[in-house]
């Protein structure tokens, strides 16, 4: 049975599988004709198998539900002890299950749409009580909500998700004998969360369980026939890793998808023109694919055979009159892509959507993602990755004016494939699960995007409403300045229906608490969006303590919402309220890891909690995520200095520099030479004068940039010891950066008029004579040394004059007594430089 359930995960049975199944005894079972029919494509024809309308065939009480009544016929069903073996009704539920899902799938992803009717499967007395299938689906809607998340109001077809869950999720431990089930219920919480408004936990604790079971399942992935399953396994969690912001471990599986294949992906640097006229071949980004040692995977049997081309999504030129359609390369045969079997290709999409999710939207990364699409798109084979790489090349196109053209009719095209049925299902859902192939909905949400982008309103408004995505359209009427028509469009459709998520819009569009207040009530205290968007509005308004009180509520419905943790953290800290914050912000790294913005703020709450090391750890993670963000090394910075961590407080320093010029900070200068002039332990033990050489290199660099500074440079004489060294080299650079240092100063305004300032000046000065006496002592060259005594011999005579000048009392004719001291050292050290002088004039 296993070789079979593997055909049924791949989607088809190879040439020996198909023979040695006609010769089993499945085949001449009922599940054998069910299971036909999945491989076929043919999910309707399985609900009108006799065996699968026996499950749904009792009678229902008229007050149950749906659910229920679902649920209570598929456990009778597998309990019943009647002459069809355990084993066989195992089977028949579990393709119900798969059936379902695939049908689900059909039905609201891939297309033709499905003409399934309830009633031919589903006693009369269940639906009698919907007067009409608008308030079904409702119903069912209401059933599939998770967390306090709704679903999409136009969800195709939601009971077959519905049986789908009840099967592969509800009553997967009924359906022991079979030892697949996990990855089939891991592929229905995936596309059952792609339905939600928001992550939901509950699907995201059920698909680490599947995870976990998939990983243990030795069994499954053992022997070279299984590498096809054990790539689409790795790219199905990845993506399910991916969304949840897993995303260490979403790479973790890729890499481990790539080294199954042995494929060697790595963008590069060809010759290349990319212009009609361009004359020169120039260096084009491409992405190159090799194979390891031109390593052939075995069993190329059990891979998907290719779509044929007339049966994808047509690929639109660009038809431009400058840029070519694609880079012309000067040397093609040296970067041709080998011939890629489906789970390759499905590879290089996962990589290439992994770089997307992990890098921010620049320019460079759109290059790189055309890179990857354009490999993806000169192998058509399938049609899943051929839907997901021209999803993702219009996403980026359409910033691009000489693009924008081919974007829109993409789309288009992408959009109207759905109603498209020469293409058989079964070829569309080949590899299905391991792209990430958008639904419907979501196609046509971008068309009317593209459309409201070009300008054309009206016909973006129109898309919107009928898909009944009110939030975007409203978010249409708000920047087309209609403000009256998004809150009319609103009414209308609440005088309709009543619901959570129509009352918040238009306490989105009016500002107002009271529609909110309105959603909760009406979701019985279960909406996370009613309390999540009540907090914004609070936020907005500076209302710190109400707004945490409704984030609070939301994340208690619902605790994997990244921003709203990351607006609480930020109300806290507003309240300070720190150890919230710290909660908060810690809850937002544990969700997305890379969130430098959230490790930045939680560095912040810890610092403010006087836990100095956890701080300065969480800036460290923060730095990881985020290199370019110069107030995350500032915070850094100033984190090191004050633990001691002098070491990473250099480098903060070198890196802001390279970001922000003629950045300075002289406390933390000053800080730094204390510790090394001083001999100060560091966060480790270690003294911190061995660090005395890079931080001579830092000041070299800071004193090239700032240049009129007196403290700086009278810090980077400290640094050589002020003079007071025996190194005839460190006095030298000591005297040269004192000067500088009393140049600054006496170029600073004002200095002249105050007593306090003059005598810091003169202070200084009377230091430079000093260290000129130790200096001219050091120097065999006795011009050289005079030179040095008459600079500070000049300087000091200057003071001195300009002293008696400005400070001298009027009626005795005699200097301030708060001067007068200053004034005779200055005097006294003239006579002793002149006296010097004379000697070593004396001695030439």
């Amino acid at each position: 049975m296993l070789a079979l359930e593997s055909a049924l995960l791949r989607g088809f049975l190879s040439a020996a599988e198909s023979l040695e199944w006609k010769q089993g005894e499945v085949a001449a079972a009922e599940s054998g004709s069910l299971l036909q029919l999945i491989l076929d494509g043919k999910y309707e024809a399985l609900f009108l198998n006799s065996a699968i309308q026996n499950v749904f065939r009792a009678s229902s009480g008229a007050e149950e539900s749906i659910n229920s009544y679902l649920e209570k016929q598929i456990l009778a069903y597998l309990d019943c002890s009647a002459e069809v073996d355990n084993m066989e009704r195992q089977r028949l539920i579990f393709l119900l299950g798969v059936g379902s899902l695939q049908l689900f799938v059909q039905s609201n992803w891939t297309g033709p749409p499905v003409q399934l009717k309830l009633h031919d499967f589903l006693p009369p007395a269940l639906l009698q009580k919907f007067c009409e299938p608008k308030m079904l689906r409702a119903a069912i809607l209401k059933m599939l909500v998770l967390d306090g998340e709704s679903v999409y109001t136009l969800t195709s077809h939601p009971i077959l998700l519905l049986i789908a869950r009840i099967i592969l999720v509800n009553s997967r431990h009924k359906l022991a004998s079979l030892q697949t089930v996990f990855w089939w219920t891991l592929r229905c919480v995936n596309i059952h969360q792609q339905l939600l408004e928001e992550r939901s936990p509950e699907l995201f604790s059920l698909a680490q369980t599947c995870i976990k079971q998939g990983t243990e399942a030795e069994t499954l992935f053992t022997g070279g026939e299984s590498w096809h399953l054990a790539v689409q396994f790795h790219l199905e969690c990845a993506y399910t890793f991916l969304y949840y912001y897993e995303y260490k471990k979403a790479k973790q599986c890729f890499s481990m998808a790539k080294d199954i294949t042995k494929l060697q992906i790595n963008l590069t640097g060809a010759l290349g023109k990319r212009t009609r006229f361009q004359e020169n071949y120039v260096a084009q980004l491409i992405l190159d694919v090799q194979r390891t040692d031109e390593f052939l995977l075995p069993h190329s049997e059990l891979s998907p055979s290719p779509t044929p081309l007339e049966n994808l999504t047509m690929n639109y030129d660009l038809n431009d009159d400058t840029l070519l359609n694609e880079i012309k390369l000067a040397d093609a045969d040296q970067y041709r892509v080998p011939d890629l079997c489906a789970e390759e290709l499905a590879v290089i999409l996962g990589i290439c959507i992994d770089l997307q999710k992990n890098n921010p939207v620049h320019k460079l990364t759109e290059e790189e993602l055309l890179a990857f699409t354009s490999c993806l798109l000169s192998q058509p084979k399938f049609w899943a990755i051929q839907t997901s790489a021209l999803f993702l090349r219009t996403k980026i196109e359409k910033g691009s004016t000489r693009r924008m053209e081919r974007a829109m009719k993409q789309t288009q095209a992408l959009a109207d494939q759905f109603e498209d049925v020469n293409t058989s299902v079964s070829e569309r859902m080949k590899i299905f699960y391991c792209c990430q192939v958008p639904p419907h909905w979501a196609i046509q949400r971008q068309l009317a995007s593209l459309l409201f982008e070009l300008g054309c309103i009206s016909s973006a408004l129109q898309i919107f409403e009928e898909l009944e995505m009110w939030k975007d359209a409203v978010i249409c009427y708000e920047k087309a300045g209609q403000h009256g028509k998004a809150e009319e469009i609103l009414r209308r459709e609440l005088e309709k229906k009543e619901t959570p998520g129509l009352y918040c819009l238009l306490g989105d569009v009016l500002k107002d608490h009271q529609y909110y207040d309105k959603a909760w009530e009406l979701s019985r205290h279960r909406s996370a969006r009613a309390q999540r968007s009540k907090g914004l509005l609070h936020l907005r308004n500076r209302e710190f303590r109400e707004c945490v009180e409704c984030f609070e509520r939301s994340v208690q419905i619902n605790p994997m919402q990244l921003g709203v943790w990351f607006s609480l953290g930020c109300a806290y800290i507003a309240l300070e309220g720190y150890e919230g914050a710290a909660k908060a912000f810690q809850r937002c790294v544990t969700l997305e890891p890379d969130n430098a913005e959230a490790w930045n703020n939680l560095s912040t709450a810890y610092i403010r909690l006087k836990q100095k090391i956890k701080a300065f750890r969480t800036l460290q993670e923060a730095l990881k995520c985020n290199y370019e963000h110069w107030q995350i090394w500032e915070n850094y910075l100033l984190t090191s200095t004050d633990v001691g961590e002098f070491s990473e407080a250099i480098k903060a320093y070198h890196r802001l520099m390279d970001l922000r010029e003629k950045y300075k900070d002289t406390q933390v200068l000053a800080i730094l030479v204390r510790a090394v002039a001083d001999g100060m332990a560091d966060r480790a033990g270690e003294v911190a004068s061995g660090l005395k050489g890079k931080l001579q290199e830092l000041f070299g660099r800071v004193t090239s940039q700032v240049t009129n500074d007196g403290e700086i440079w009278r810090l980077y004489a400290r640094l050589y010891g002020n003079g007071q060294n025996d190194s005839g080299e460190d006095i030298d650079k000591s005297l040269q950066y004192l000067t500088k240092a009393h140049k600054c100063e006496i170029q600073s305004s004002d200095w002249e008029k105050d007593v306090s300032s003059f005598k810091e000046v003169v202070k200084g000065a009377i230091e430079i004579a000093h260290v000129a006496i130790k200096c001219s002592k050091n120097k065999s060259n006795h011009q050289e040394a005079l030179q040095i005594l008459s600079s500070a011999r000049l300087n000091l005579r200057g003071l001195s004059s300009k002293a008696k000048k400005l400070f001298v009392d009027v009626t005795s004719n005699e200097v301030h007594s708060a001067i007068a001291d200053e004034v005779t050292t200055m005097d006294n050290m003239i006579a002793e430089l002149q006296e010097l002088s004379n000697q070593l004039r004396d001695q030439c």
